[in-house]
């Protein structure tokens, strides 16, 4: 297993729509095995195949305390939802901005499991949340997309500060 690198914002490859899995293969099996350990690396609690630059419809999910309730998500589509919730949402591919977004309260997914078997499930709460977030990613979209122009600058100007103060710390390590 390995550990992958989680592209973060603005990264244009967090655009880009992923493809259906065409069928349940050891390299799924890999992919999924690496993405969850790479989420758990990273304190996560939900990644998208398109945020480790697989741009392949998986996803996976552990909302527990212990990081041992593993949710794999493969094809996921949500077939119905109901309800407004807004929730505090975060992600990996943009570490430390966190704002809250409007979302369906209660989701039914429709999705294929490791074994390549279709299943539905409904979630509500976090689960809900961390679903239609990382199903987001699949589709191209970031969370902070959903917020006003002025949040979007806001987050924009302060992801370009932290980029320069980490490129100024390398440059005056290597000075």
């Amino acid at each position: 297993m390995a550990i992958l690198k989680i592209l973060q914002y603005p990264d244009e490859r967090l655009h880009k729509i992923a493809k259906a899995v065409p069928e349940i293969t050891q390299d799924i099996h890999l992919l999924v095995k690496n993405m969850a350990e790479t989420m758990y690396h990273a304190s996560g609690i939900g990644l998208a195949a398109t945020q480790v630059d697989v741009h392949q419809r998986v996803i996976v999910i552990d909302i527990s305390d212990t990081y041992d309730q593993l949710n794999v998500f493969i094809n996921p589509e949500i077939i119905a939802k109901t309800g407004d919730a807004e929730f505090r949402e975060g992600c990996l591919s943009l570490p430390g901005i966190f704002d809250k977004v409007k979302r369906a309260e209660l989701v039914i997914v429709r999705a294929l499991n490791l074994q390549g078997e279709y299943f539905e499930t409904q979630a509500e709460g976090l689960l809900a949340v961390c679903i239609q977030h990382e199903i987001d990613h699949l589709e191209g979209k970031v969370f902070v997309e959903y917020l006003s122009r002025l949040k979007q600058s806001r987050i924009q100007t302060k992801l370009k500060k932290r980029q320069y103060l980490t490129k100024s710390s390398v440059l005056s390590m290597n000075g």
